[in-house]
């Protein structure tokens, strides 16, 4: 069982675990598609600028067509679902602005040859084929993925796992709902990056300056919540220091609200994670530390640490490699890891 509250990734990630779907009938839909697109009429006056900026003229004339084949064959089937996926995967392919997985869309940055809609979509149509094939002889379809905020694990019973494995967002100022903007534009979820906020970034852990913007919040309201007492000193310590030297950088981006609302998101999920957890049971985050505007936070101590006040018993962390050791480009030289912390109680 899985949580994601991020509307746009839970129907990708739904898309994924459809390993119940006929591969041959995943091909016969989107060679349909196919010849759907071929015949239609594209409606271009629909897009943005963004996606003008991000699609020459041609690719953005075939995606359209194409999208619309994709909507045609929309049934709520795995195979449909499917389909759907073969097109939002292959938006960034086809896009001559310098985009890459899980990146912020730079239109800015040109590529210089990017392959046509039709050979990359075909492309993914023959990479989703083989996956099914391959998941279909090793995966029990018993996976599903509910919309919750990890915060309240409200869909999850009390008492139910034995095991939690997740990669929450780093406090590294990502900005996940960005991130997704090229697809979700594209897609007409959203009509631009103001949208972001009311449909995606309030739905997710504030881990990004963006989540919250001077006045937001109450800073020191936030420090004294009695979820981050285990840490309240430190922390405390933290965000004065981010607070002073937001105002002599020239971004002025709010770190110091940022840390604390990480935090005490955190310190949410890891007294829902106890709710939903047997006695003993196992919880595994893939997670670094970070140094915004220089200042280290030390993220798995503090984490380890808010997960013991939370009701687990004990913790350790597994290093798996250095960040942020090459320097060019950085914005600081403070080194950082990466790793797995494992709770346990």
């Amino acid at each position: 069982m899985g949580i994601e509250s991020h509307p746009f990734v839970r129907r990708v990630a739904r898309a994924k675990l459809a390993y119940t779907a006929d591969a041959g009938q995943f091909i016969r839909r989107a060679q349909a598609a196919f010849e759907f697109a071929d015949l239609a009429v594209a409606r271009l006056d629909r897009y943005s600028t963004l996606i003008r900026k991000c699609f020459s003229e041609d690719a953005l004339d075939y995606l359209d067509r194409f999208r619309q084949a994709v909507e045609a064959e929309h049934d709520g089937s795995p195979e449909s679902e499917l389909l759907w996926l073969t097109l939002v995967c292959s938006l960034r392919t086809v896009s001559e602005a310098g985009t890459a997985p899980w990146q912020y869309v730079l239109p800015g940055r040109r590529k210089t040859r990017p392959p046509a809609p039709p050979v990359a979509l075909r492309k993914t149509v023959e990479m989703v084929a083989a996956d099914i094939r391959w998941m279909a002889r090793r995966a029990t379809p018993l996976a599903n993925v509910q919309a919750d905020d990890a915060r309240e694990c409200a869909t999850i019973p009390s008492g139910w796992a034995t095991l939690v494995l997740t990669s929450p967002p780093y406090a590294n100022n990502y900005d996940y709902a960005d991130a997704t903007r090229l697809e979700m534009t594209f897609l007409g979820e959203i009509s631009g990056w103001g949208d972001l906020q009311d449909n995606v970034r309030k739905h997710l852990v504030r881990a990004c300056s963006q989540h919250v913007p001077p006045g937001s919040v109450d800073l020191e309201f936030v420090l004294a919540s009695p979820e981050i007492e285990a840490i309240r000193s430190e922390i405390a310590t933290v965000c004065s220091q981010l607070s002073e030297l937001r105002l002599e950088r020239g971004g002025k981006k709010t770190y110091n609200n940022m840390v604390a609302c990480y935090f005490l998101d955190m310190a949410r999920v890891w007294r829902s994670l106890r709710r939903c957890c047997q006695s003993p049971s196992e919880v595994c985050f893939v997670i670094g530390d970070s140094a915004p505007y220089g200042v280290y936070v030390p993220v798995i101590d503090w984490l380890g640490r808010l997960a013991l006040a939370a009701g687990f018993e004990r913790w350790e962390f597994m290093k798996l490699r250095d960040r942020n050791t090459k320097w060019k480009n950085r914005k600081h030289r403070v080194p950082l890891c990466e790793g797995q912390l494992w709770v346990r109680g």
